[in-house]
């Protein structure tokens, strides 16, 4: 069988029994040191959630490394179709002979053996 001992909280310093200093019951902890240890707790409580949210490695950050990822992977896929269009360019100007020859009658200004070359010039802009 067990006996268990019930103090009220109510009871005050004043109306314990002292036997050679010693109080009859054990001591109730003061209300401030309990305020102290619950407002210290919610502090901490509170710094590791802003540390969670704005921290280095926060909520904000992981974010914005996420957001990052994705324009990257954007980026890369853009720049991985470009090179292929390129590729496509080369080795269409290495073995097609249609595509050479538009590059060298528009880039170069080169007719044909048969053709006969004329230039227009606009009247226009050549008289100011």
């Amino acid at each position: 069988m067990c006996r268990l001992w019930y103090f009220a909280a109510t009871v005050t310093r004043s109306s314990a029994t002292y036997t050679s200093g010693v109080p009859a019951w054990p001591a109730i902890p003061r209300r401030g040191t309990r305020r102290f240890w619950s407002r210290l707790s919610l502090f901490a409580a509170a710094l590791l959630l802003a540390n969670g949210l704005v921290g280095e490695r926060g909520l904000l950050e992981s974010v914005r490394a996420r957001r990052a990822f994705a324009a990257a992977g954007q980026d890369l896929a853009r720049l991985r179709h470009d090179n292929q269009v390129l590729r496509d360019h080369a080795r269409r100007l290495r073995s097609d002979p249609d595509t050479i020859e538009a590059v060298a009658r528009g880039e170069l200004g080169l007719v044909r053996r048969d053709e006969i070359l004329v230039t227009v010039r606009d009247l226009r802009r050549t008289s100011r």
